[in-house]
């Protein structure tokens, strides 16, 4: 039994470590397919990413889901950070030779640092965004007589330099963010399925290999967005 991290079994807390960031790869794929549509211009991209901002706040499923996806992303970044500081304490004085990347490589030696970067912008989205459709006033757009919370707008509006004075710093956070999470699924995406034990000479390089073009396909059409929404709008 170990007391690192939020479960006492080390066990449990591999498990669970494993899945909620396996499952957190699946939310990254939909949530990804949803916001692409920012891309589309004009009444057909505002209409299409609306229409998924309401089936993804009002759809009984979908919100489940996203209580999951709360509840995983919760436990799998701050479990992750409380299980480094723990284990740091427990050994104060660091070896006389430090091998570094001859053991390891650099994003799974700094998990908990990546994982710090990515909460904090998790955080800061879902302040200017889920916040604000769920709480907030918001302008509205009118589609065959159903009055739909324009997110397009907000989302449109936040990282155009002239609406927002901090549109700049709010793409560097996002992309900086979008960084982090690639260089954390560097390391974690293969190894979430070797914590859970699907390790074989025939597919582990596989499983590696896609492991990695997940983190960089995915994080980077993420990053693309802003700067696309940035650059076209200035």
């Amino acid at each position: 039994m170990s007391s690192s991290g939020i479960l006492k079994s080390s066990i449990a807390k591999k498990y669970v470590m494993a899945l909620t960031g396996l499952f957190l790869c699946l939310f990254l794929v939909g949530h990804l397919l949803g916001n692409l549509q920012l891309f589309i211009p004009g009444e057909e991209g505002q209409t299409a990413f609306n229409q998924y901002a309401l089936f993804m706040t009002t759809f009984p499923a979908v919100k489940v889901l996203s209580y999951l996806t709360y509840g995983s992303v919760l436990f799998h970044l701050v479990d992750g950070i409380v299980l480094t500081v723990q284990n740091r304490r427990a050994r104060p004085v660091s070896y006389a030779v430090e091998k570094g990347s001859s053991n390891s490589g650099w994003s799974s030696r700094n998990m908990a640092l990546l994982g710090t970067i990515v909460l904090v912008f998790i955080v800061t989205h879902m302040q200017n965004f889920w916040w604000k459709m769920h709480f907030s006033e918001m302008p509205t757009q009118t589609v065959d007589g159903v009055v739909l919370k324009d997110l397009y707008t907000v989302v449109l509006n936040y990282f155009n330099p002239l609406v927002n004075s901090f549109a700049f710093a709010a793409v560097l956070l996002y992309v900086s963010g979008m960084v982090a999470l690639g260089f954390h699924l560097w390391h974690g995406f293969a190894s979430g399925f070797q914590s859970l034990g699907i390790r074989h000479a025939k597919y582990t390089i596989w499983i590696e290999m896609v492991g990695k073009g997940f983190a960089v396909l995915v994080p980077l059409a993420f990053a693309a967005i802003p700067l696309y929404l940035f650059i076209t709008q200035g």
